[in-house]
């Protein structure tokens, strides 16, 4: 009995271990997406075609039939819901789609619910991710990518500015969102969006594309749904902005829609001309060819006239990935089981059958099996990152022309644009520097290769609003006086040459800021450009620190640093002038030096010298010509003896140095004024406690202040030349300055009519003078400035200003060579 009861439980335990270890004869999988779309008719076929062939291998799913079962989303958020609530009754391990990103959003809620993966190939809005939804897994690439490709055109063609056209939904603000990110990444911007309602009419497109075109940026960036954005493009075509001028960067959803289309559907081609599209790079391969091949076949077996397009490579490597999945989990020993939800049940009276959905048990481990995939597919490596992205994301960049598209480039995540296929660049050490990004030549809108300078003023723009200090003084720099172009100075005469060499009509009104009695705030007048007041600001504007953090400014177009002004007094000249280099006691120390020497050497030499012999008398006057005409080295008399000739070359010597000592002094009495104050340069009049003059209005105060440290109580505000004359005469002990801080051109200026005034030590700062400008226009003029030249030139001539030769302003401009470089008159 025993025996054979341990016989039962032995052939229980083996039937129950043969059963766990079994196979399952089918396995079904769900599959999303809306079958009459651009992307849902190339899927479909690929995804059968998929699972004909994995069905077909027996090496994947050996003894057990992948089930298909597919649900039509038909384009709408809330039937593709329920679509996808009937799909999870039937008890599918995994779920392939949906193409849309709203409905992936709403359907990650439920499959994270029920533990069913989903693996979604067209589904690229980059907010689906998977931190917020675990079973969502993108077999795609995402959008992230696909906007810093888009960013990095923009950069590499050097605009600043775009406006962005997207559709407003899920899938648009996501990747304008991105878009916007990057490009910031990369020093520019989104100026505008254009947001279209979802299912929008003409009208209401017509209506989005008006305000756009509006706006200064001629570049625009469209991101929408592939079923209704030709209509965006035929409409830009009857509002004129597919001529010469725009530049329109599309997103991938372009790509799809020209790949589906035949040759009878070629007549958009028409009115999109000279765009630049992107698409999902797949590498050429035997497996591709043979696919696409089985692809047309079948289509043409069915009667379908859309063509396949890169969206079907993704499907396709989709079921693959899942079938291997599925393949790996079952060779694990798992089973597949469901088990009732017990936070899902159906209220009294509810026929939404809610009990019906039951939770995947083995949801987690398949999802586990799903991320460790690494295969070769249609699409090239299939392999997902720790961001449960794919591997290698890369684009082809398309140029439209003619009757469709030829190849100018590609982007991959890995070396950024090159003209080199990823497969290659993959085989080399990344590089990613400006250099090394490149793409070939396009065919703009308008049928040129020129590049659009990407913005223009707004049709509906108003006058540039140029704001200008209106100043008492220092006018031939700048003066703002009433009336709108009543603005002249040498900064007004720079920037209007800047404006006239831009290669379109740039309308500006001059705007004087002050009473013209005292002088304007110029932080105040720069502010007024962060809060929209002015466009733009000209005159006599130091490019400081601070200020660069308020508004954008050109290159320098004069060198102006600080240096300080003090009086100065000529010595009075006499006919007695040439004795002052040196005292009483020199002169009689230098004369009894004279006749000693000419003693010494006259004992040293009378004995053996005939030259020094004779008379008495001749003996003295020998001595005196012989001492006194050393100083001009015109002695003729000859020394013979050794210690002669040691005396008289050290006697050489001294006079040598007393000859050049006189000269000097001489020269200094003559020629130099002499400082009325003491104060000799930066150190000496900061370490001083005397009253310091500056220019009112300018940043000169709180430079002094912030960076020198010295006491307000030390500084006093001047506004005019007249002004700055007095103080300094006056002099600190009766109520004037004892030195005034200011610019080199307002200095040079000042010292022009005023003599009496001279510049002492070195000029202490480098600052330079721009022209605060309306963003983009900043970088146009700042490059426009170095072809200013002869203006500059010409005026510097009568300024005396010292100024900047500016050099490496771009590399597509010649530096300005041959300015004037000239110091302050000699007074």
């Amino acid at each position: 009995m025993g025996a054979d009861m341990l016989l039962v439980l032995c052939l229980a335990l083996a039937a129950a271990a043969a059963a766990a270890g079994q196979r399952p004869s089918a396995v079904s999988v769900g599959a999303l997406f809306t079958y009459e779309s651009t992307i849902g008719r190339a899927a479909q076929l690929a995804i059968e075609l998929a699972v004909d062939d994995v069905n077909a291998d027996a090496t994947v799913l050996a003894g057990t039939n992948l089930n298909l079962i597919t649900q039509d989303t038909n384009c709408s958020g809330f039937l593709g819901t329920i679509e996808a609530l009937e799909l999870m009754e039937k008890n599918v391990v995994a779920v392939i789609g949906p193409q849309s990103s709203g409905i992936g959003h709403v359907i990650s809620h439920v499959v994270n619910e029920l533990h069913v993966p989903l693996l979604s190939f067209a589904a690229t809005d980059p907010t689906l991710s998977a931190s917020e939804y675990p079973y969502f897994l993108r077999s795609t690439i995402s959008d992230y990518f696909q906007m810093h490709a888009v960013a990095s055109i923009i950069d590499y063609y050097q605009w600043k500015e775009v406006t962005a056209i997207f559709v407003d939904d899920d899938y648009g603000r996501g990747g304008v969102s991105v878009l916007g990110d990057a490009l910031a990444a990369k020093r520019a911007r989104i100026s505008y969006k254009a947001a279209i309602p979802p299912n929008s009419n003409t009208d209401v497109v017509s209506d989005v594309l008006f305000r756009a075109n509006m706006m200064e940026s001629r570049v625009f960036v469209v991101h929408v749904n592939p079923d209704t954005g030709m209509e965006l493009f035929s409409t830009a075509n009857k509002l004129r902005m597919m001529a010469s001028g725009y530049v329109w960067i599309v997103t991938d959803w372009l790509a799809a829609v020209l790949d589906s289309s035949r040759s009878s559907d070629r007549n958009a081609m028409n009115y999109i001309q000279g765009i630049i599209v992107l698409r999902q790079h797949t590498p050429d391969s035997v497996a591709r060819s043979k696919f696409i091949s089985k692809w047309n076949n079948m289509a043409r077996n069915r009667s379908i006239d859309s063509a396949l397009n890169s969206y079907g490579f993704y499907a396709y490597d989709s079921v693959w990935t899942v079938a291997r999945a599925i393949d790996r989990f079952l060779d694990s020993g798992q089973q597949i089981n469901f088990s009732a939800d017990p936070m899902l049940h159906d209220s009294n009276g509810s026929t939404l059958r809610l009990s019906t959905l039951k939770i995947f048990d083995g949801g987690e481990q398949l999802l586990q099996q799903l991320l460790l995939t690494n295969i070769t597919g249609l699409t090239g490596q299939v392999r997902f990152d720790s961001d449960r992205n794919l591997v290698q994301p890369a684009y082809d960049i398309l140029n439209v022309g003619g009757s469709g598209s030829r190849l100018i480039g590609y982007w991959s995540n890995y070396s950024g644009l090159s003209v080199a296929s990823p497969e290659i660049l993959y085989q080399k050490p990344p590089n990613r520097s400006t250099s090394a990004q490149r793409l070939y030549s396009v065919i703009w809108p308008g049928d040129t290769t020129t590049k659009p300078r990407g913005w223009v003023f707004p049709n509906n723009g108003k006058p540039l609003r140029v704001g200008v200090p209106n100043k008492p003084s220092f006018k031939e720099l700048v003066s703002g006086g009433k009336g709108p172009d009543n603005a002249s100075g040498y900064s007004i005469d720079i920037f209007n040459a800047a404006i006239k060499l831009l290669p379109y009509p740039v309308p500006c009104q001059f705007i004087a800021i002050g009473d013209g009695i005292n002088n304007p705030n110029y932080d105040d007048i720069i502010n007024r450009i962060s809060t929209n007041s002015l466009d733009a600001a000209v005159g006599d504007f130091a490019i400081v620190r601070n200020r660069t953090k308020i508004a954008e400014f050109t290159q320098p177009y004069i060198e102006a640093g600080l240096v300080i002004v003090a009086p100065a007094r000529r010595a009075n000249s006499s006919a007695w002038a040439f004795l002052k280099p040196f005292t009483v006691e020199m002169w009689c120390v230098t004369g009894a030096l004279f006749i000693f020497v000419g003693v010494v050497v006259w004992i040293l030499e009378h004995r053996t010298n005939e030259e020094f012999r004779g008379s008495p008398r001749q003996q003295v006057l020998t001595i005196f010509w012989f001492s006194f005409s050393t100083m001009f080295f015109a002695h003729r008399q000859n020394t013979v003896s050794a210690l002669g000739r040691f005396v008289l070359i050290i006697w050489l010597f001294v006079v040598l140095i007393i000859n050049s000592s006189y000269t000097a002094s001489l020269t200094s009495i003559l020629t130099v004024q002499q400082l009325a104050t003491g104060i000799t340069g930066l150190d000496n009049l900061v370490a001083s406690a005397l009253p310091i003059g500056y220019q009112a209005g300018k940043f000169v105060r709180n430079y002094l202040i912030d960076e020198l440290n010295i006491p307000e109580s030390r500084l006093v505000p001047l506004s005019t030349v007249q002004e700055y004359a007095d103080a300094l005469n006056r002099g600190p002990k009766n109520g004037g300055v004892a030195a005034i801080v200011d610019e080199m051109p307002c200095v040079e200026i000042f010292l022009s009519s005023h003599c009496k005034f001279r510049i002492v030590g070195q000029e202490f700062t480098k600052e330079g003078w721009g022209l605060y400008v309306y963003y983009p226009l900043t970088h146009h003029i700042y490059v426009h400035i170095p072809f200013c030249g002869p203006l500059i030139k010409e005026r510097s001539k009568h300024a005396h200003f010292i100024f900047l030769c500016i050099t490496g302003i771009s590399e597509r401009f010649s530096p300005c060579c041959g300015l004037i470089d000239r110091h302050p008159p000699t007074l």
